[in-house]
């Protein structure tokens, strides 16, 4: 099974696709960045970001999509733009017809660490250990995208129908 893992920003949306196997182990496909200029219009941004999920979905046919739901408890201005960015990534996901899924910040900290307030330091190491990797996932939004993949996969668990390999 392969799980699309997306951490919704505008500037930079975070992905992380991996590949999970009915034993529980999961390994990373692969991860990274959509990056938007501060320079370009806001539409712009916003179909670049469409367009990026897309293509991500297309290259790496994932059979369910994660998000990162958003919390913000400050700044309203900058929550309407990664709102924005976040349902153009959402539509991009739906239309893609696979089954799309959403977890809290502190769902994701805890299934990653075990720990609903994990500082991203933490949840960088566990990300690397738990998909082998040589090093922390960089930047901070694919290492956030693959912790919402991991936590996908954690949540559905090996046993489930949704892990037969077809």
């Amino acid at each position: 099974m392969i799980i699309l893992g997306i951490d919704p920003g505008y500037a930079l949306l975070g992905y992380g696709a991996i590949e999970c196997t009915r034993t529980g182990e999961a390994k990373a496909l692969d991860y990274g960045v959509i990056e938007t200029s501060a320079g370009v219009p806001f539409p712009e941004r916003l179909e670049r970001l469409y367009l990026g999920v897309r293509q991500l979905i297309e290259l790496y046919k994932p059979n369910q999509i994660a998000f990162e739901e958003l919390f913000f408890a400050r700044n309203t201005a900058t929550a309407l733009l990664v709102g924005a960015a976040r349902g153009v990534a959402v539509l991009a996901a739906q239309q893609s017809d696979r089954p799309l899924y959403e977890y809290t910040p502190m769902q994701i900290k805890s299934a990653v660490t075990g720990n609903g307030h994990a500082d991203k330091s933490q949840v960088q190491e566990m990300i690397r250990i738990l998909l082998r990797l040589k090093a922390k996932p960089r930047p901070d939004d694919a290492a956030d995208a693959l912790a919402v993949a991991l936590c996908h996969a954690n949540t559905l668990g090996p046993a489930t129908e949704e892990f037969q390999i077809k």
